[in-house]
């Protein structure tokens, strides 16, 4: 388990700064966008890879979930992508490309289905595939620097040592607890409802 902990940190150190490169190059953005939602008392983060399939296998279950505690103004959300799988980047990337032009929730949601939908699928590994995909699920994107979403990521990252997906953080009147793997993940937002 160390080991994988090791192996996994180390990989993220070495996909994080092409993330960050791959986002440069039309200048800065005074309205980024950025995954959060809500504005409720218990602070939320889900950390996810489009690639992981016990990602993909728990959102179908936890979308609901955090769009009702959402609705009831019961929390902030964080989605957070993780560059564990070497295509991780580019997905990101253009993730925050759609919300450049759509930062709603339901939006953010919709975009992420039809990137998990192509990692499942693995045929997707080129901005032009994306580009065309995009354009088929009529997805509106707007090319902009990300790379200050991508320092925000790192530093989250770092903070709550994430080195595994799906993991799931809860702060809750300044105690933070970790919860890792679709169950436990489940479980744990249906106690915040």
């Amino acid at each position: 388990m160390r080991l994988r902990t090791v192996f996994a940190f180390g990989l993220l150190m070495m996909i994080l700064p092409m993330m960050i490169v791959a986002g440069i190059g039309s200048g800065a953005e005074q309205n980024m966008p950025f995954p959060s939602y809500g504005s409720g008392p218990v602070e939320a983060r889900l950390y996810t890879d489009y690639f992981c399939p016990p990602c993909r296998a728990m959102e179908p279950e936890v979308e609901p979930l955090l769009k009702d505690l959402l609705k009831e103004n019961a929390i902030t959300l964080t989605l957070v992508d993780v560059p564990f799988h070497q295509y991780t980047p580019l997905y990101a990337k253009n993730f925050l490309y759609a919300l450049k032009e759509n930062n709603a929730l339901e939006h953010a949601f919709r975009v992420r289905n039809v990137l998990k939908e192509a990692a499942a699928k693995k045929w997707v590994t080129t901005q032009a595939q994306i580009d065309a995909l995009f354009k088929e699920k009529g997805i509106v994107s707007g090319v902009w620097d990300p790379k200050p979403v991508f320092d925000r990521y790192n530093a989250l990252i770092k903070e709550d040592k994430i080195d595994t997906t799906p993991s799931f953080i809860i702060i809750k009147k300044n105690q933070k607890r970790v919860f890792v793997g679709g169950p436990d993940i489940v479980k744990a937002i249906k106690t915040l409802q």
